[in-house]
């Protein structure tokens, strides 16, 4: 984490320029990540990873390439820009590529104040290993459990964009986390579940015993699960699940796929998407969570945005070059990495709460599908019709009455998300907020 990241993109910039770029940025990354695995009571593996990459995008009238390496030396720096800029003369033409204007670049970010990285030493191999000891015994400790495997880590990463136009900008994040899966039963029927936490900060870790002891209560209630019945359904889907629900909805509006016209939510700017009392808000800025960023992947400023206002789509995601595309301003949205250009994504993301708890939504749905995992998906691009594998547990008369697996939920994201009806369960450290979510109406297949 000591190497100079901003003397790096400095170094690239001026390779790329002496090799004829007209515009370019580079990027620099370092990071150091110690992990450890647990398993039947013993260590199992303890890895060490440290890393450093550098990359340059090039440009070259309206054509551009992005080249990339893990070697720092002078010689592969300069071997780097002649290479992309070798590539960017032989690229099609984008009109659409480019650097942002300086007027557009962030200036003056308070990195202090988004407190994204922990200023103490490293946590070590032997810490690691006594969290993840205590995580596995806790859980080991509850009758029924037969096999737990924890894990708990700590990573250190940096990272320092800057552009020919005058960008220079960068900072650093770490994370510290610890889980456990649990296995209850023999054979075929082996049944499991997991829990687990991580934080920027480790003191803002939840207690160890309480992370073991909710993963061996999970596995221990997937006992004697069934396929469910077949037929048309309430589903809640359960708050480690439903940020998907968001997930796909934010895939939709991304200004890529809104560009290239292959999306189901390319009619839908301005009108309505979620039910009118609940809104959803992008904020890259909130303090010591892992999704915030003081810029985006192209040196724009970060701010917090309403995505959905009381139900209506207010914007796409975009960064410079859909928004160009599409006659629109960027929202500061690009990500990137080294080895390609910027593309939309958003950080960050809050659906508004509802008023009622998820066992009070289970009450309302009386009979349904409560879904705690889900496994694969089918989803079109252009129509929204969803399909996934779904499992969880079945419930009559609001209460949970057992498990289930191997079954599929189907309906069409426009309709469902129209009607979803949020509990109050999000947890307040996770970059994604969306709680519970209950969605009436859909096609369970089971048994």
């Amino acid at each position: 984490m000591t190497t100079d990241l901003a003397g790096l993109t400095d170094a690239l910039l001026t390779a790329a320029r002496g090799a004829g770029a007209e515009a370019a940025d580079a990027m620099a990354l370092s990071g150091a990540a110690l992990s450890v695995d647990i398993r039947k009571g013993a260590l199992e593996q303890a890895e060490r990873a440290e890393s450093i990459e550098i990359g340059l995008r090039v440009l070259i009238g309206g054509r551009q390439a992005c080249v990339s390496a893990s070697d720092i030396s002078a010689r592969t720096i300069s071997e780097l820009a002649a290479r992309g800029v070798a590539m960017a003369r032989e690229a099609p033409e984008d009109p659409y590529a480019g650097l942002a204007d300086p007027a557009q670049l962030a200036k003056g970010w308070d990195l202090a104040a988004l407190d994204l990285h922990e200023d103490a030493p490293e946590t070590g191999a032997g810490e690691l290993q006594d969290m993840a000891r205590a995580v596995e015994g806790t859980a080991m400790g509850i009758a029924g459990i037969t096999q737990v495997e924890a894990s708990a880590s700590h990573s250190r990463r940096a990272v320092h964009l800057a552009g020919s136009q005058g960008f220079s900008g960068g900072y650093a994040r770490s994370s510290t986390s610890v889980s456990a899966v649990a296995f209850t039963g023999q054979g075929t029927a082996m049944e499991r579940d997991y829990a687990g936490e991580g934080r920027i900060y480790r003191a803002d870790l939840p207690d160890l015993a309480g992370i073991g002891t909710l993963a061996a209560t999970r596995a221990l209630a997937r006992a004697g699960a069934r396929k469910p019945a077949t037929g048309t359904f309430p589903v809640l889907f359960d708050e480690r699940v439903a940020s998907s629900l968001i997930g796909h909805l934010l895939m939709a509006i991304n200004g890529a796929s809104i560009a290239r016209g292959a999306s189901w939510a390319l009619d839908l700017l301005g009108r309505q998407v979620l039910p009118a009392d609940l809104s959803l808000i992008e904020d890259p800025l909130r303090p010591r969570i892992s999704g915030s960023r003081p810029f985006d992947g192209e040196g724009l400023p970060s701010a917090r945005r309403l995505v959905v206002e009381s139900g209506v789509l207010m914007g796409w995601t975009l960064d410079l070059a859909s928004a160009r595309k599409l006659g629109m301003q960027s929202t500061a949205s690009a990500a990137r990495g080294t080895s390609a250009p910027p593309s939309p994504s958003s950080s960050n993301i809050d659906l508004t709460q509802g008023s009622k708890s998820q066992a009070e939504l289970l009450a309302d749905m009386g009979t349904g599908l409560l879904i705690t995992s889900m496994i694969g998906s089918t989803i079109n691009p252009t129509t929204g019709d969803y399909s996934r594998g779904a499992a969880g547990f079945w419930v009559e008369g609001g209460q949970v009455q057992y498990p289930v697996n191997e079954c599929t939920i189907a309906g069409n994201l426009k309709d469902m998300l129209l009607r979803i009806i949020p509990a109050n369960d999000a947890r307040a450290h996770l970059s994604t907020r969306v709680p519970s979510l209950l969605v009436d109406g859909m096609v369970i297949a089971g048994a």
